[in-house]
């Protein structure tokens, strides 16, 4: 396990680079491993099913390769969001599930994700924790950063929540 005090920036981004297709805003990542003080590293899950999939190993093996460099990963499930129905990039919103659903399923994860990431690093917090005490006003300001249109595009969407997120909860 490397230390990431001690680590060279530019090859522990090299590490990370490797199998990523693309890192967004590598400058900044590549200035913030510089600082030698670990990260928090936040990725969020939508609980709509009982079961990761497949396509989630990637993420959590990434995250994985952080937790090995020494950083702290948050492992965010999309309680708040799963409930009011996320959009799936189609005309239509996902089915909203009900609380005990959502409890359910990230109860799952979390039996399933610790197969893979370090429990003493991994932090599994929910995003209710602070869009559930965000106000119509706020949910307003919000929406109006971005055209519903472009809200409704997957990646777009989950950026915004991200930002927001990320704003209330640094």
């Amino acid at each position: 396990m490397s230390d990431p005090v001690t680590a060279d920036a530019a090859s522990v981004l090299a590490l990370i680079a490797r199998g990523s297709e693309e890192i967004l805003k590598r400058e900044e990542l590549q200035a913030r491993l510089a600082l030698g003080r670990p990260l928090r590293i936040k990725a969020g899950f939508d609980p709509t099913a009982p079961d990761l999939h497949l396509g989630h190993t990637v993420l959590l093996n990434k995250l994985r390769q952080f937790q090995d460099l020494g950083h702290q990963v948050i492992f965010l499930i999309g309680d708040f969001t799963g409930m009011i129905g996320d959009p799936t990039g189609k005309s239509a919103t996902r089915k909203p599930l009900t609380r005990e659903d959502v409890l359910a399923n990230a109860q799952t994860y979390a039996e399933q994700v610790f197969k893979v990431l370090d429990r003493a690093r991994t932090e599994v917090r929910f995003n209710s924790e602070w869009f559930g005490q965000m106000g119509a006003a706020d949910m307003i300001r919000l929406a109006a950063q971005h055209t519903v249109a472009r809200m409704l595009e997957p990646r777009r969407f989950r950026q915004a929540l991200c930002r927001a997120a990320a704003d209330r909860h640094p």
